[in-house]
């Protein structure tokens, strides 16, 4: 066998023969040109029309999350900007049409790869959505996950969320990649199919010959042979016991919440037993938008958001976009280096008419609703940003006023952040890309934001203490507070709430009832001291044991 090392996103320990998703088809040719440009371009539309009907058709056949990925996934392909740049680039420079499809959604993808974050996460999928028009273009096979007629090992360069919405999980016992990371959607979906997954092993796809795996998505460790390896699934977890109260074993009180981006999400999160929201993304609002929504209209969109959870505790985070996440209307021009530029509270302070209008809106949706609604700004640096945003908020009515903690300086200045505020949240995602100056997109540092970092855990340690010397709430927001052991860590560095994707709640409420805080602390102090990501977890599982 070959010994690869990736880093393990979702736990479970299974083996079997491979089967490899296929890769994207060549890049197309920019020539010949066509003989008749008019009639090349016409053929874009059909295809784009093929590709989204395909799609609904499996989006018919499941419910829930699956059926929302295929659906979103249909609508990007029938994105008439996309299609109509293509049709350009064919009549304007007699361009073959799978090569002006690949250059017009190039396009797209660089300027959302340049935007990092959020937007940056969505590249894959316009990867995806060209090559299945590209594909229909050229008549053949478009790329993505095979027919399994047996119980098998998933391997892949990455995976788009249309490739693995309705995958069966009695079919993939685990998920290998070679590209994508911690925050990755090939990571969010093992943890919701409850399957072990490997993600950023680099090399991978070299090893040609292979036909058996065997994965640990614990450790990240990844056997392949050239020979048939036992077929065994990872033993499934144990049925959460967790009755949907947020409390350690002794009963201390650390929030089981949910992260939101629509309405769809909220119900999810409600279903799944969260307390409330500890992080509803408002950028669904404005991401499709060419003018900035009214207020009447930010109002109801978030009032639809809000309603499952009236009467409970929301916290609304304020549009987090500028030049890292462009949009038209906000017309924030072009800059070198956007993840570091003017973006989050600093398009704010820019634009209050912006944040005012929306800060109206989401005091005006709470009323609406009945959530108990407090705020927060994105991308805060200093304890003067902290107070500045909180004079606002509560001059729009909104009586409670918090910040995130993405940024170094202000997980180190927490103290005198905390002291112009009522909360802070972490943003571990965007914390550890700053943190160890590591694009959290690139694949090849993808073990740098892995959240199990000592580095990272000692940041929210500082955090956490001053959370507590201050009296007040620390949350964490990021994708590290769906591992239920880190869950318990971070309970134990100080974190009072923890917020994440509806379908890892019970397992995090679990865990972190399963013990008392004093052993939790035992845990984090243990995490703290290791020398590496892969020792702070073993550490931290010992200490627990």
């Amino acid at each position: 066998m070959s010994r690869w090392t990736g880093v393990g996103v979702s736990p479970g320990r299974a083996s079997g023969p491979i089967a490899r998703v296929a890769e994207p088809l060549p890049e197309p040719a920019a020539h010949p040109e066509p003989a008749d440009p008019a009639a090349e371009a016409a053929r874009i539309r059909p295809a784009a029309e093929e590709v989204a009907d395909a799609l609904f058709q499996r989006a018919a056949r499941v419910t829930g999350e699956a059926k929302a990925v295929l659906e979103t996934t249909a609508a990007m392909a029938l994105d008439p900007a996309l299609t109509a740049q293509a049709e350009k680039l064919v009549t304007g420079r007699a361009l073959p049409a799978p090569r002006a499809v690949y250059e017009s959604a190039n396009g797209f993808a660089d300027g959302l790869a340049a935007a990092g974050g959020y937007l940056a996460e969505r590249v894959r999928d316009v990867h995806d959505v060209r090559d299945r028009i590209i594909a229909a273009l050229l008549g053949a096979t478009p790329p993505g996950v095979p027919d399994l007629d047996r119980p098998s090992v998933l391997v892949a360069r990455d995976l788009a969320p249309a490739d693995t919405a309705d995958l069966d999980p009695g079919q993939v016992l685990a998920l290998v990649t070679a590209e994508g990371g911690p925050t990755s959607h090939t990571a969010i979906l093992a943890r919701s199919l409850g399957i072990p997954a490997v993600v950023a092993v680099r090399g991978l796809l070299a090893e040609t010959g292979a036909v058996g795996a065997v994965v640990d998505g614990s450790t990240g460790a990844v056997e392949l042979s050239a020979e048939p390896v036992p077929t065994r699934a990872a033993e499934p977890a144990a049925d959460a016991d967790w009755d949907g109260t947020g409390r350690t074993a002794d009963d201390r009180p650390v929030g089981i919440l949910g992260n939101v981006g629509a309405a769809g999400d909220a119900r999810a999160a409600v279903a799944a037993g969260a307390g409330g929201v500890g992080l509803f993304r408002t950028e669904f609002c404005f991401l499709a938008a060419i003018e900035e929504p009214g207020e009447d209209v930010q109002r109801a969109a978030y009032a639809e958001v809000l309603a499952p959870f009236a009467g409970k505790p929301v916290v609304v985070r304020t549009l987090d976009a500028g030049a890292d996440k462009p949009l038209p209307f906000l017309d924030m021009g072009t800059e070198p280096n956007p993840a570091l530029g003017v973006r989050g509270l600093r398009v704010a302070r820019d634009r209050t008419d912006v944040l005012d209008r929306q800060l109206s809106a989401i005091a005006g949706a709470a009323a609406d609703s009945g959530a108990q609604v407090s705020v927060m700004a994105p991308m805060v640096s200093t304890a003067e940003e902290a107070a500045w945003f909180a004079a606002r908020a509560r001059a729009a009515g909104i009586d409670r006023a918090g910040v995130m903690i993405e940024v170094p300086a202000a997980a180190l200045t927490a103290a005198e952040v905390l002291a112009e505020v009522d909360f802070v949240s972490l943003g571990t995602n965007d914390l550890a890309q700053y943190v160890f100056a590591a694009d959290r997109m690139a694949g090849a540092l993808a073990e740098l934001g892995d959240p199990w970092q000592p580095a990272l855990l000692r940041l929210i340690g500082v955090v956490g203490r001053a959370g507590a010397e201050a009296g007040k709430p620390v949350g964490v927001c990021g994708e590290a507070a769906a591992d239920p052991l880190l869950a318990g860590v971070l309970a134990g560095l100080g974190v009072t709430s923890l917020s994440m994707t509806a379908s890892a709640i019970p397992a995090v409420g679990a865990a972190v009832r399963a013990h008392p805080m004093a052993a939790h602390r035992a845990a984090a102090e243990a995490a703290l001291a290791a020398p590496s990501p892969a020792a702070a977890k073993e550490a931290a599982a010992a200490a627990l044991a």
